[in-house]
Formats: structure tokens, C-alpha cells, sequence
């Protein structure tokens, strides 16, 4: 049953038609925070040549970007030795549909503070889920919080 919070929508079924698909795309990367901003560039090179998302790439980008840092960060804890993995797929009908795997213990994203209330304004971090909820159609924790699937219409 897929995790969700108040920062997430409802879970609704990713009903993307292999056969359809235009875009396919797995890439893994080791758990550095300089392994990310190349890993999204190359990502977004092909969805920009794809057209899989005309006009909604840099809502996309910021997406990613934040995703795979907090896969980095907080799921692999900055280990080189491990890997987060992230898939990319879309098509015509549904949009793109972005996975991001890591290996950490997971949480529970109903406790993640709303970065918008209170002392939270001052932070100078926890703004990566917030903005993904912001900048995506639908988004799902799964797997306790190790698997994020974004997607974007």
C-alpha cells in the first residue's frame, strides 16, 4: 500500500502503457551530492529532445534535482558506496512519470514539517518535498518512503 502525507496527493494508479511509451530511461548513480547535477542534465537533455514535457522541463528539473539530493542526503547518507537509482518514463497520454529509488531505512512523510508554518520559514533546509509537491501533477512515497514517484502531465 503506497505511503502518504499531507505534502502528498492521493495515491492514484500510474496507468502508463509500455507499448506507448516514448521515453524509457534507468540510471543509477552513487550516493555523492556531486554525482546529481550531472546525472539531471544528462536526464533532462534527452526529455528535452524527447519533447516528453514541452514547457513544464524546469518544474521537471527542480523536481529531480531535489529528489535525487534528498536520495543522496537523507536515503543513502552521502555513501559513495551506495546507489540510488532513478528511472524515467513517458508517453503521449499520461506525461512522465519519475521514480527515484534509494537504499536508506526509509520515513514517514506525514512528519515532515510544512516549511511554509511557523519557525520553519527561518530553516535553512526542508524545503526539497515541499517544492517536488509544488512542482509535480501527482506524487507518492512508496516502499516507507525509499521510492518517490512524481509525475508530471
Amino acid at each position: 500500500m503506497p505511503d502518504s502525507s499531507p505534502l502528498s496527493k492521493p495515491p492514484r494508479p500510474c496507468n502508463f502503457d509500455t507499448r506507448k511509451l516514448l521515453l524509457k530511461l534507468s540510471v543509477t548513480l552513487s550516493a555523492e551530492r556531486n554525482a546529481v547535477d550531472p546525472v539531471v542534465r544528462s536526464v533532462m537533455e534527452i526529455v528535452r529532445q524527447m519533447k516528453c514535457a514541452d514547457g513544464r522541463e524546469d518544474d521537471i528539473e527542480l523536481a529531480l534535482s531535489e529528489a535525487l539530493a534528498n536520495a543522496v542526503v537523507h536515503g543513502a547518507g552521502s555513501d559513495p558506496s551506495k546507489i540510488v537509482e532513478c528511472d524515467v518514463a513517458c508517453d503521449e497520454e499520461h506525461g512522465m512519470l519519475i521514480v527515484v529509488r534509494d537504499p536508506g531505512p526509509g520515513f514517514d512523510a506525514g512528519k515532515i514539517s510544512d516549511p511554509c508554518y511557523g519557525e520553519n520559514i527561518y530553516s535553512s533546509h526542508g524545503r526539497g518535498i515541499y517544492l517536488i509537491n509544488q512542482l509535480m501533477d501527482e506524487v507518492q512515497f512508496r516502499k516507507n518512503g525509499t521510492e518517490i514517484h512524481m509525475i508530471k502531465r
